[in-house]
């Protein structure tokens, strides 16, 4: 058998590179141990929340398909941080278990150019530092031009519970027990990871009058710039919110060593996730905080389902305590003294390969040819993962045509701060994307995802002619609206002043462009219309008061994002030998030498290189390459 591209593991990251590869045009294979969990939520049952929401949109942008299935399969909606700032407003929805994985499936399969094997891969086949193609389990070779390594948390995995490990994935399944030891032989440095799930309850067993009730949006949302809402607001599925108390805490305290990372096993190497951490953690870690609170997340709206269908997850209660503790621990929260555990929870520990061994294509620097992506590249998270599948995908297929790399800048995208992150600075626990990880956050919103990255989409094949002519349709109409504030002007009348005293904002004396009027802060394009018409649409009128806002912020971030991109198109050549730069820090030798950094901007956003060690690489550049980093 022959392929293009393989793509290995069927999660979030590999659904979106197998479909990224076969839609750009090229034969592609997806192996996955058991098709029944392609597009799993083994976790938490949600699609984006801070950061993440606007990656989803990120990845619409480009032409991937999380957005667009979570759109058609969610059961609640919310748009976070909705009073704040637009820099950090996000899309976060409960998605369903039952229905997303179906849908995503569905759409792997409409794909002529995709095929879908069920088996392991338990090596590579590698000639001359290339990849070639794949060994599944039984022997069988397959080759390929490139493969892209998409396993999550199935390297190895163990389950942890209390004093207990059993080798096996979170569902039960048999783990992939050899390709991470033929990574390592290939000299790729293998580190060991660990997250966690928390119990799930049966929804009938709980007292929902002692909790407190957390509904959607009564407004639509979607992640996709391309789709009208497809559920109602009236229909969406409550959640429900609940804290830990003082009993709880006692219990946790009590029972610390039974935790299998607090002394219920003693050889536990993995490191667990620093941002979403067990209740044992949090317990442990703001020993001074009375409670943490917990949301009820049903994870299904089928009822007909027997594994999610009754199903409540407890979000914010993960633990690797014995079963018997977490039926005190869940007992101990109100509204949840009778409740059913369906199922324990737990914690993984896993293989994954250190980061730093990727260039910023994803394409390993030790074989050529092969990709990887998502919690192989040691991150945590759906969104995380089905981005950088996104990006794998496209890289590979771009490969294959013996093309330049999509890489997307730090002012570009959040897809493109994670990216960086990991190959420039490497991971200590499985990494989580935040806002403020983003230095040009005001730049990389929600609401701005296409105008960024849809162009990309477009270039690369992902993104059809119609979706492309109705971006620029849209960026026309941004213009055409700031001309029409410009040009259009609100006079001193009576009634004018009038409405102005009343929303306690400054009467005129004389004309005002109505541009210049949406820059005062309490004036809004919503109040604006109270006394002229804005014939524009809404997507297009939020685009321009934004803008018009936050001009002058905007406008720095700009200038500082020039900044850095002028470093990041000054090239290192990849043969210079760092030992040789004399005063060079020796923690600045050791870093760049491991990174191997494309560029001056990159060098400089290592850990352990300052701007001194910065000016010394240049100056040795300039002296011996006649380099003028241009």
């Amino acid at each position: 058998m022959d392929y293009e591209i393989i793509v290995v593991g069927g999660g979030h990251a590999g659904c979106e590179a197998a479909l990224a590869a076969s839609k750009i045009g090229h034969k592609t294979l997806l192996v996955t141990g058991n098709i029944k969990n392609i597009a799993d939520m083994p976790c938490n049952p949600s699609i984006g929340g801070s950061a993440k929401g606007i990656v989803v949109r990120e990845i619409d942008a480009l032409g991937g398909m999380m957005g667009k299935v979570a759109d058609e399969t969610l059961i609640q909606i919310k748009m976070l941080n909705s009073a704040k700032g637009p820099a950090v407003r996000a899309l976060r929805a409960q998605g369903d278990k039952v229905t997303y994985p179906a849908k995503m499936l569905e759409v792997l399969k409409s794909r002529k150019t995709l095929d879908i094997k069920e088996s392991l891969v338990e090596d590579l086949i590698v000639e001359d530092n290339k990849i070639k193609g794949v060994i599944l389990e039984d022997g069988t070779k397959i080759t390929s031009k490139a493969v892209v390594l998409t396993t999550g948390t199935y390297l190895k995995a163990d389950i942890l519970v209390g004093s207990t490990r059993t080798r096996r994935g979170p569902h039960g399944e048999r783990p992939s027990m050899h390709l991470s030891d033929n990574l390592a032989k290939l000299g790729f440095k293998i580190v060991r990871l660990k997250t966690g799930t928390p119990a799930r309850v049966d929804k009938d067993s709980i007292d929902y009058s002692k909790t407190k009730l957390e509904l959607g949006d009564q407004e639509y949302h979607t992640f996709s710039f391309d789709d009208k809402p497809k559920y109602k607001i009236e229909e969406q599925v409550p959640c429900h919110l609940v804290y830990t108390n003082a009993k709880t805490h006692k219990i946790i305290r009590d029972n610390l060593s039974k935790a299998s990372m607090y002394g219920g096993l003693d050889d536990i190497k993995g490191v667990g996730p620093r941002y979403c951490p067990s209740i044992e953690d949090k317990i442990v870690r703001f020993a001074d905080k009375e409670r943490h609170q917990l949301f009820l997340e049903p994870e299904s709206n089928v009822l007909t389902d027997p594994t999610y269908g009754n199903t409540i997850y407890i979000q914010g209660f993960s633990t690797s305590m014995p079963y018997d503790v977490q039926e005190e621990m869940v007992h101990s929260l109100e509204g949840l003294e009778n409740a059913k555990i369906l199922k324990y929870a737990y914690a993984i520990e896993y293989d994954s390969i250190y980061p730093t061994q990727l260039k910023q294509s994803l394409e390993t620097k030790l074989i050529e040819g092969l990709f990887t992506a998502g919690q192989i590249n040691g991150t945590s998270g759906y969104e995380e993962a089905a981005c950088q599948g996104l990006m794998a995908g496209i890289n590979a297929s771009l490969k294959v045509e013996g093309k330049e790399p999509l890489i997307l800048g730090r002012d570009e995208a959040y897809i493109g701060v994670l990216i960086d992150d990991l190959v420039t600075k490497g991971i200590r626990d499985p990494y989580r994307l935040l806002t403020s990880r983003a230095e040009y956050r005001l730049l990389l919103r929600h609401d701005n995802a296409d105008l960024r990255l849809r162009k990309y989409g477009y270039q690369v094949g992902l993104i059809s002619e119609e979706q492309n002519n109705r971006l620029n349709e849209k960026l026309s109409k941004i213009e055409e609206l700031k001309d029409y504030l410009k040009k259009n002007k609100l006079t001193p009348t009576a009634k004018t002043n009038e409405f102005l005293e009343s929303i306690n904002s400054t009467t005129l004396k004389d004309g005002i462009t109505l541009y210049d009027i949406l820059r005062r802060p309490e004036i809004t394009m919503e109040i604006l219309e109270k006394v002229c018409e804005i014939p524009f649409d809404e997507e297009v009128k939020e685009q321009v008061e934004i803008s018009i806002k936050y001009e002058g912020y905007i406008a720095k971030a700009y200038k500082e994002a020039a900044k850095m991109k002028d470093l990041d198109n000054q090239k290192i050549p990849e043969d210079i030998d760092y030992t040789k730069i004399h005063n060079l820090a020796s923690e600045a030798k050791q870093k760049l030498n491991e990174v191997r950094p494309t560029s001056l901007g990159q060098a400089l956003r290592i850990s352990g290189v300052n701007p001194t060690d910065i000016s010394l690489i240049m100056i040795y550049l300039k002296k011996e390459y006649h380099y003028d980093h241009k």
